[in-house]
C-alpha cells in the first residue's frame, strides 16, 4: 500500500448536498435523539435505596430511559453500546480518582444497561448462538462482581488494602470491557451479516435502496462497522449493485460510498478484504463508468473517492485504470463544472493520478490528455470560501499535485512539458511564499522535491539563487530556508 500524505477518509469530505436516501444525520438531530437515552440518576438510586448522590458530576448520568424502535436490533446494539462504553469509560476515571461511591454506584448501574441490553436484543432477535450466550453469562457474571467489590471498597479504610483492591477492581473492569466487546462484535457481525443477505436476497429496487442506505449509515459509526461489513463479504455484496444497471444511480453512488468508507487506507484493518480481489476488476469498471455517467458532482465525488481508497488498497487497480482510459474520464471531467467544482473532488482524482503516476506507462497517458496542464492548475488550488475543511483539501491538492509532477517527471517528455508551462516558477513561489501554501510543510517539501526533479532533466529553467537555495542544498536545509520558522526570544 502506498503512504501518500494526506489520504483521504470518505468522512471527512463534506458532500455538496444531502439526499434523504443517504441518510445523513444532522449533529442537532443525533443530539435530539441521544437526549431520550439520558435520565437523570434519581431513579436508579430510589431503586437500589441508596441515598441521592451530591457530587456535582452526578447530574451527567446516563440512564437509557427509552430504547429504540421495536424490531430494530441494529440500533439497539448502537445505542447500548455507546451508553455502556461511555459507562466504563467514566468508572475508569473515577476509579483512578479513587473515588470510589461513585465507582459503586456507576457500577451498579453498568449492570442495570448491561442485563438490558441483554434482555433487550434477546427479545427482537433470532435464537442466540451457544458461543453469544456463553458470552453473556460471563458478562454478567463481571457485572455482578464488579458491584460486589466495590461496595466492599466502600467499607475499607486500610490504605493498603484499599491499594490491594483497587488493583483487583481494575482487572475485573478491564475483563468486563473484554468481554461487552466480543459480544457487541458478536450481535453486530450477526445483524449486518443479515443486512447483506438482504440486499443479496432482493429483487425489489427500492428494498436494495433502502438497505444500502442502512449499511451507508453504518460506515459513519466508525472502523468498527466498516471492518464487520468488510468481514461478512460487505462489498461483494455492493458488487453486484454496482454492476447493475438496473438499480438507479442514486443506489449505485450509495453503494460507491460504502465500498470507499471499508477500503479507506486509514482504517486499522486489511485482511478482511482479500475477498474483495475477487471483485475488483467488476468494481473499478464499474465506478469509472459512474464517474462517466455522474449526473451530479455528488455521484462523482462518491465514485471518485472510492476509486481513490482503492488505488491506495492495490496497485493492480492502478493498471486496472490505465486500461480502462481512467485518466482522460478523469481529466475530461475536470473540465465539467457540473461534475467536478470543489476542492474535495479534485483531491480525490489527483490522488488517483498521484497513485498511478508510479507507473511508466501512466506518463504517455497524461501528455496525450494534457494532463501536465491540469495538473499546473491544481498547483494553484485556491479555497473559496475559507472554512478549515476547504484550506486543508486545497493544500492535499496542491501537495499530491507536487507529488503527482515529481513522479511522472522520471519521463523527460513530462519534464520539458512541465518546463514549458511554467511549472518551476509556480514550485518556486510555492516554495518561498508561505501564504501560497496557506504556510503547509507538507506542501513546501513536495514542491522541493518535483522542482528538484525537474531541475534534473532541464537545469536551464533555474536562476542562480533558486538552485543555491531550493537545489543545490540538502533537502532538510531548503526545508528550513523556506518555511516560516519566526521565533520570540521574549
Amino acid at each position: 500500500m502506498m503512504a501518500l500524505p494526506g489520504g483521504r477518509h470518505l468522512d471527512s469530505i463534506p458532500l455538496p448536498g444531502q439526499r434523504p436516501h443517504l441518510m445523513q444525520v444532522d449533529s442537532v438531530q443525533r443530539w435530539m435523539e441521544d437526549l431520550k437515552l439520558m435520565t437523570e440518576c434519581e431513579c436508579m438510586c430510589v431503586l437500589q435505596a441508596k441515598p441521592i448522590s451530591l457530587e456535582e458530576d452526578a447530574q451527567g448520568d446516563l440512564i437509557l430511559a427509552g430504547g429504540p424502535g421495536p424490531g430494530d436490533p441494529l440500533q439497539l446494539l448502537l445505542k447500548r453500546g455507546w451508553v455502556i462504553s461511555t459507562e466504563l469509560r467514566r468508572i475508569g476515571q473515577k476509579l483512578a480518582q479513587d473515588r470510589w461511591a461513585r465507582v459503586h454506584s456507576m457500577s451498579v448501574r453498568l449492570t442495570c444497561h448491561a442485563r438490558s441490553m441483554v434482555s433487550e436484543y434477546s427479545a427482537v432477535s433470532r435464537n442466540s448462538s451457544q458461543e453469544m450466550s456463553q458470552i453473556e453469562k460471563l458478562l454478567m457474571e463481571k457485572c455482578s462482581e464488579l458491584s460486589v467489590v466495590t461496595e466492599r471498597c466502600l467499607q475499607v479504610e486500610n490504605e493498603h488494602v484499599l491499594k490491594s483492591m483497587k488493583a483487583c477492581v481494575s482487572e475485573t473492569l478491564s475483563t468486563l470491557g473484554e468481554h461487552f466487546g466480543q459480544l457487541l462484535e458478536l450481535a453486530l457481525t450477526r445483524e449486518v451479516q443479515a443486512l447483506v443477505r438482504k440486499i443479496d436476497a432482493s429483487d425489489n429496487i427500492y428494498t436494495t435502496e433502502s438497505t444500502t442506505g442502512n449499511l451507508f449509515s453504518l460506515t459513519q459509526e466508525g472502523a468498527p462497522l466498516c471492518r464487520i461489513i468488510a468481514k461478512v463479504d460487505g462489498v461483494l455484496c455492493l458488487a453486484d449493485i454496482l454492476t447493475d444497471d438496473s438499480h438507479s444511480e442514486a443506489t449505485r453512488a450509495e453503494a460507491a460510498a460504502v465500498v470507499a468508507q471499508v477500503t479507506s487506507p486509514h482504517l486499522p484493518f486489511t485482511q478482511h478484504l482479500s475477498s474483495f480481489l475477487e471483485s475488483m476488476e467488476e468494481i473499478v469498471t464499474a465506478l469509472v463508468k459512474l464517474c462517466q455517467e455522474a449526473s451530479s458532482g455528488e455521484v462523482f465525488l462518491l465514485a471518485s473517492a472510492a476509486l481513490a481508497n482503492i488505488t491506495f488498497f492495490d496497485t493492480m487497480a492502478c493498471e486496472m485504470l490505465l486500461q480502462l482510459n481512467a485518466i482522460r474520464v478523469l481529466l475530461e471531467a475536470c473540465s465539467d463544472k457540473q461534475r467536478v467544482d470543489t476542492p474535495y473532488t479534485r483531491d480525490q482524482i489527483v490522488t488517483i493520478l498521484a497513485n498511478m503516476s508510479v507507473l511508466e506507462q501512466c506518463a504517455s497517458d497524461i501528455i496525450q490528455e494534457n494532463g501536465v496542464q491540469l495538473i499546473m492548475g491544481m498547483l494553484s488550488e485556491k479555497p473559496r470560501s475559507g472554512t478549515p475543511a476547504e484550506v486543508a483539501a486545497c493544500e492535499r491538492v496542491q501537495q499530491k499535485a507536487a507529488v503527482t509532477l515529481a513522479r511522472l517527471s522520471r519521463d523527460p517528455d513530462v519534464a520539458r512539458e512541465a518546463v514549458r508551462l511554467s511549472c518551476m516558477s509556480r514550485l518556486i513561489e510555492l516554495c518561498r511564499s508561505p501564504s501560497e501554501r496557506n504556510s503547509s510543510d507538507a506542501v513546501l517539501v513536495a514542491c522541493l522535491a518535483a522542482l528538484r526533479r525537474l531541475a534534473g532533466v532541464c537545469p536551464e529553467g533555474l536562476q542562480d539563487s533558486d538552485f543555491q537555495q531550493l537545489v543545490q542544498p540538502r533537502l532538510v536545509d531548503s526545508f528550513l530556508l523556506c518555511s516560516n520558522m519566526e521565533e520570540s526570544f521574549v
